[in-house]
């Protein structure tokens, strides 16, 4: 299925800013969430066709919102790119049994952002 609408989980204005503007200039609707709890109601009232979701946010982290969304029936087939300052190998390895799809780090590649979520598309 083609992803359309990305939900970008991000506890940083700027960043949801940023990221945002680059989602619309590849050509994707947004919805944004500021923290785990937000984004997981999110994604149940408006099942994006993907999410990309932050880890260090206060409350639930992205680690415990990707396990969260990943094992509810609601949310499960929606796939999750975990975007993040954390950049060591164990955090990405732990980021990925939690049930996300993909890991890139921030400051974020535009292009090879776009390019991995046409590739999960």
């Amino acid at each position: 299925m083609p992803i359309k609408t990305i939900l970008v989980v991000d506890d940083s204005p700027t960043e949801r800013h940023l990221l945002s503007q680059l989602l619309l200039s590849g050509g994707y609707e947004v919805s944004t969430a500021e923290s785990g709890e937000e984004g997981i109601e999110r994604a149940k009232q408006i099942k994006p066709d993907l999410i990309l979701m932050d880890v260090v946010m206060p409350g639930t982290n992205g680690f415990q919102a990707t396990r969260a969304l990943a094992k509810d029936e609601a949310t499960k087939g929606i796939p999750i790119i975990i975007c993040t300052t954390k950049n060591q190998e164990t955090d990405k390895l732990w980021g990925m049994r939690q049930g996300a799809q993909a890991y890139i780090t921030k400051p974020v590649d535009g292009p090879a952002l776009l390019a991995m979520i046409a590739a999960l598309g």
